[in-house]
């Protein structure tokens, strides 16, 4: 049973940065990939970043996030984190990360099983 624990949230100016980290506990760490989600109030659940979990780690980004946030692990730790840089307003949501099987799709959240409590980030 994989428990994940999201952390390093928090209040940030428009224009900063934050690393978030996702640790995972439990009999197992062996997902096919790891998922980053994000939900603002009044809005739909949005998929923004993934990572396979083996061999180089094959990545994906929203386009709302591409080219300001990166997806990274360490699997000795059984630690996932998304560096996020140039923050803006609209990025202002309860962050999630979440374990998904083959075929998981980060845009609709499909095949991904096991999911964190979430931490806040807001952007002002």
């Amino acid at each position: 049973h994989v428990q994940l624990v999201e952390y390093g949230g928090g209040p940030v100016q428009a224009g900063g940065s934050l690393r978030l980290s996702c640790s995972g506990s439990g009999h197992t760490y062996n997902t096919y990939c790891m998922g980053w989600f994000r939900q603002a109030p009044g809005k739909e659940r949005e998929g923004i970043a993934a990572l396979t979990t083996s061999g180089g780690g094959t990545t994906f980004y929203a386009d709302s996030v591409k080219g300001r946030f990166i997806i990274s692990r360490d699997n000795a730790k059984s630690t996932v984190s998304l560096q996020m840089n140039s923050l803006k307003s609209e990025d202002t949501a309860l962050y999630y990360c979440a374990t998904g099987e083959p075929g998981a799709v980060v845009g609709t959240g499909a095949l991904f099983g096991r999911w964190g409590q979430g931490t806040q980030v807001t952007v002002s």
